[in-house]
């Protein structure tokens, strides 16, 4: 299959957004169909669509990964971005908006606004990006147009716009009437054609809203429209074109993606109403000069150096690493040498290609403002930019968001440890979402991500991609442990077996301190010499690792060395270590030894009729809540202090607190005392486990 090149102005980029099962997949499918790309539709529930090709995506009927899918219509092209609905893949449809200038929101018609259409629109908001809504299911029963409309407003504000009235209800839906070029639209069994408008459809009202919405777009238009004159159909194209990349417009229109219905009418409006990359932004992106840190403007055209930013990676076990990219500027031909400035590394682009799905299609070039892919670049990764040595520049990174739930995860073969954890940072090359680290005091290999489903997928591209079988386990807690109390001591070790012995003499008194760790040297006339001083302090780091509750390092206590005595022939370095250690185990019973957690400091946003929900559940979780605020997008933002062991799986609660509308971030901040009750069951379980 050929793909032309296509200039800066003929390109439109558009990610496909909206809640989980509102047919994002199936409206891709449909396009590809009515523009002749494939002779039969694919269908999601069997796996045959052209986006959904990922092994999970087809045995999960969901779609895991944004997929690229170009599409030509009318001279221009259409570079879709299909993006998963569920949230656990938010990162999915973060790196596609980074990438896109506009977007369709993909709303089922039978369920209206749902909290992925909500989440979506958030998105959309935050960076400004122009849309179009498709009420997509049309066909289906218990659709309520006016209803749902009445919705969308009172959600979303005025700027939402019908540019369509249904033709027949639910199972009678047959077209509609496109309001902007006053024709109806019927599917025939075929197709859609174009048929005068039905008699009993009243356009007046919705058409004189439109009008009005294209007046307020520019002055002439105004007075023209006060004059009472008609707008010429130049003036209404370009009057919503404006409208609507401005973001004062948001055009809804109708349709049916399993019947093809609206599929030519939502082409045409992406072509007329939707901007080309030069339009958003004053045409520019803003990146970093990499010498001298100072701010670089970099204008979106085919003439000026070769710049992209890489939003997107696909691993290939067979194929290797596909990077997803979008020229910001000049021209790249294959068979090029280009710079990633951030790795300080030269990068060869061998081939450039555009996807459809997984199917590669080759091109000679690819000009500013197009999106495209390359093979086997051995440094690049996602958020990378790639640049004309002789111009360089790095873009912003992608903000992606940071895990919100962990898991401990094992390799159900031993022996795989090493193949597992090559095999995860392979996985994470993809998803920038996802971490893994290595917990060296639990010995635990943790892996990070946005949801339960995410991680449990993670595994199943594990076992897919590199045949290694894994298993998620519990977190295991880092608790730790200090001493309240004080207490002096003798620690003294002897020894006498043939030939030298051994002997260390110490007393040392050990308190409560601010500090992580502080050895005091109080040693007089001696009785210690100089050269064990060292060595006491050794031993005392390597048995603070261990403390004597449950076995779990010692933080925030002082050690005084203030008294000892040594003998001329059996005293040495290794003597007065192990002295410290027993003195060390002595002094920890003594000094009243407790408990210590982990807590966390608590960003969560959520809206306002949650708040009471939230409140309750933080305090059955031992929560401190610190304060509250409202965010610019209406939403409260609460700051919480809570033990790390109550919000291991906080990420699920939320979700089903607030019907996935909640969203939180957290870090560590320090260790406070555990509750007594908590803390006996949490040492007996720990030397239970020994």
């Amino acid at each position: 299959m050929y793909m032309k090149v296509f200039t800066t102005e003929n390109i439109r980029n558009i990610s496909l957004l909206g809640h989980r099962g509102s047919g994002k997949t199936t409206l891709v499918e449909s396009i590809l169909y009515v523009k002749d790309y494939i002779k039969r539709k694919g269908d999601v529930e069997n796996g045959t669509t052209v986006s959904d090709f990922d092994k999970e995506e087809i045995r999960r009927i969901f779609s895991i990964n944004t997929s690229l899918i170009p599409v030509e219509h009318n001279d221009v092209k259409l570079n879709f971005l299909d993006t998963p609905g569920y949230f656990d893949f938010v990162g999915e449809v973060v790196s596609a908006l980074r990438v896109s200038a506009s977007a369709v929101l993909v709303l089922d018609a039978t369920a209206g606004v749902e909290v992925g259409t909500e989440k979506a629109w958030k998105l959309l908001e935050e960076r400004k990006l122009p849309r179009i809504i498709f009420v997509n299911k049309m066909d289906k029963g218990y659709v309520n147009y006016p209803k749902l409309l009445t919705e969308l407003k009172e959600k979303f504000g005025k700027k939402i716009a019908p540019f369509c009235i249904p033709i027949g209800e639910k199972d009678e839906f047959k077209g509609f009437v496109n309001v902007v070029d006053m024709v109806g639209r019927v599917f025939d069994g075929k197709e859609c054609v174009d048929t005068p408008i039905p008699a009993d459809i009243d356009v007046s009202e919705v058409r004189n809203l439109l009008f009005e919405a294209i007046a307020e777009t520019d002055e002439v238009l105004m007075d023209k429209y006060f004059a009472g004159e008609e707008f010429t159909k130049e003036e209404i194209v370009k009057g919503l074109h404006k409208g609507v990349v401005n973001g004062d417009i948001v055009p809804v229109m109708v349709g049916s993606a399993q019947q093809n219905i609206g599929i030519h009418t939502l082409l045409n409006y992406l072509e007329l109403y939707m901007p080309c990359p030069t339009e958003l932004f004053s045409g520019q992106r803003i990146g970093e000069d990499p010498t001298t840190q100072q701010e670089k403007v970099v204008k979106i055209s085919s003439e000026n150096p070769f710049s992209a930013i890489v939003f997107k990676t696909l691993v290939d076990p067979f194929i290797g690493k596909i990077s997803f990219f979008k020229v910001n500027s000049g021209t790249i031909k294959k068979e090029t040498e280009v710079f990633n400035p951030k790795k300080n590394k030269k990068e060869r682009i061998a081939q450039i290609l555009t996807m459809q799905g997984n199917k590669q299609i080759e091109l000679d070039e690819l000009r500013a403002g197009d999106i495209g892919a390359t093979t086997k670049l051995q440094f690049t990764q996602t958020g990378d930019t790639l640049c004309d040595k002789n111009f360089p520049v790095v873009f912003n990174k992608i903000r992606f968001p940071k895990p919100n739930i962990y898991s401990g995860v094992l390799p159900a073969d031993k022996n795989d440890d090493e193949k597992l954890s090559t095999a995860i940072q392979r996985v994470m090359e993809e998803d920038p979402t996802f971490v893994m680290s290595r917990n060296y005091e639990t010995k635990q290999l943790l892996i990070g991500g946005q949801g339960e489903k995410h991680l449990y997928i993670i595994l199943c591209k594990i076992k897919n991609k590199f045949g290694v079988h894994a298993e998620l386990e519990n977190v295991i807690v880092s608790y730790r442990e200090t001493i309240l109390g004080k207490a002096e001591v003798q620690g003294k070790h002897k020894k006498q077996s043939g030939g030298a012995g051994q002997f260390g003499d110490v007393f040392i008194r050990f308190e409560h301190s601010d500090k992580d760790f502080e050895f005091i040297d109080e040693i007089k006339g001696g009785v210690v010499p100089r050269n064990y001083i060292p060595a006491v302090e050794k031993g005392l780091i390597e048995a603070k690792e261990k403390g004597v509750l449950a076995g779990y390092p010692v933080i925030n206590f002082k050690a005084t060395l203030y008294d000892g005595s040594y003998h001329p022939v059996d005293s040495n370095d290794l003597s007065f270590k192990l002295a410290a250690i027993l003195a060390f185990k002595a002094g920890m019973e003594k000094a009243k030894p407790v408990l210590l957690e982990p807590f966390v400091r608590m960003e969560i946003r959520i809206p306002e009729e949650y708040m009471g929900d939230v409140m309750g559940d933080l305090n059955k979780r031992r929560g401190r809540v610190l304060g509250m605020d409202h965010t610019e997008t209406g939403e409260q933002l609460l700051l919480a202090e809570v033990p790390e062991a109550e919000i291991l799986k906080y990420s699920i609660d939320l979700r089903a607190l607030t019907q996935g509308r909640g969203e939180f971030e957290y870090e560590f901040v320090r260790y406070e005392e555990v509750p007594e009750n908590i803390s006996k069951r949490i040492i007996e379980e720990r030397n239970k486990d020994k």
